[in-house]
């Protein structure tokens, strides 16, 4: 389900539901990704303000760091903004998860843009 400004999706990996929500904006994205309850977890910003982005934790994660940490700095420098990233996992991801999820991410923020 895509509308202007907003993104949802569905993934399903391993028998695990994942889903992602996209708020886009002229100058960065808060993605959200949840598993089971919809809840704000481990949260990470990222700005792209040069060569590098620069993040910083907001909320530690108990784990999916440096996952979430990606996906944050991936936004960022691609949309040349700043991206809130935030998310709650059920359980710890495994690689092919991990894989899917940034797979399904990158082609929902790669479509907005050029929209």
């Amino acid at each position: 389900m895509s509308q202007a400004g907003f993104s949802k999706e569905v993934i399903d990996v391993n028998e695990r539901k994942f889903v992602v929500e996209i708020l886009h904006f002229d100058n960065g994205s808060f993605v959200s990704l949840y598993e089971g309850l919809k809840k704000i977890g481990a949260m990470i910003v990222s700005i792209n303000s040069g060569p590098m982005p620069i993040t910083t934790t907001v909320i530690p994660a108990k784990s999916e760091s440096l996952f979430l940490k990606l996906v944050a700095e991936k936004i960022a420098s691609n949309t040349k903004g700043v991206c809130i990233a935030t998310a709650s996992f059920e359980r710890e991801l495994d690689s092919e998860s991990t894989k899917q999820i940034m797979s399904k991410i990158m082609e929902i923020t790669d479509y907005e843009q050029r929209s």
